[in-house]
């Protein structure tokens, strides 16, 4: 009996887990403030994006912000950990996805407080906003104008 070559056996793993992998990336969590139906809604955007979300309620979360290295001029309302990165506010699933293929070195992005035509807020007009990419040493820089 004749078996495959060690390089064809990891060929087919590489295929098989290559999927197992991209799909772990999409999985989400979000922190969010009890009762807060914004994070609800951008959950929905992540979820109708292509991501699980995994929810989870806290009195504060705080505590997840600073150990995420959220800095605090660019906190909002929910924190998500994605394929180890962190999605601070109403980002995007458009820029959630492009940093997750990317992989840029970022602690994460954020959209800073809660614009209004992010991703969740969905209010009527157009209200331009910046998503900040951060590293976990504070620095900061525009990522994306919306």
């Amino acid at each position: 009996m004749k078996y495959p070559s060690s390089a064809a056996t990891l060929a087919v793993l590489f295929l098989l887990a290559s999927p197992l992998a991209q799909a772990a990336v999409r999985d989400v969590t979000m922190y969010k403030n009890q009762g807060c139906l914004c994070c609800d809604k951008w959950a929905q955007h992540l979820e109708k994006n292509g991501f699980r979300v995994k929810s989870v309620a806290l009195d504060d979360v705080t505590p997840v912000k600073e150990k995420n290295h959220v800095p605090v001029a660019l906190r909002s309302c929910h924190t998500a950990q994605i394929g180890g990165y962190v999605f601070e506010g109403h980002v995007p699933a458009d820029l959630v996805s492009r940093v997750l293929k990317e992989k840029p070195k970022l602690a994460g992005l954020a959209a800073p407080g809660m614009p209004q035509s992010a991703p969740g807020m969905d209010l009527p007009g157009n209200h331009p906003y910046a998503v900040i990419a951060f590293t976990a040493d504070g620095k900061t820089r525009v990522y994306a104008q919306r």
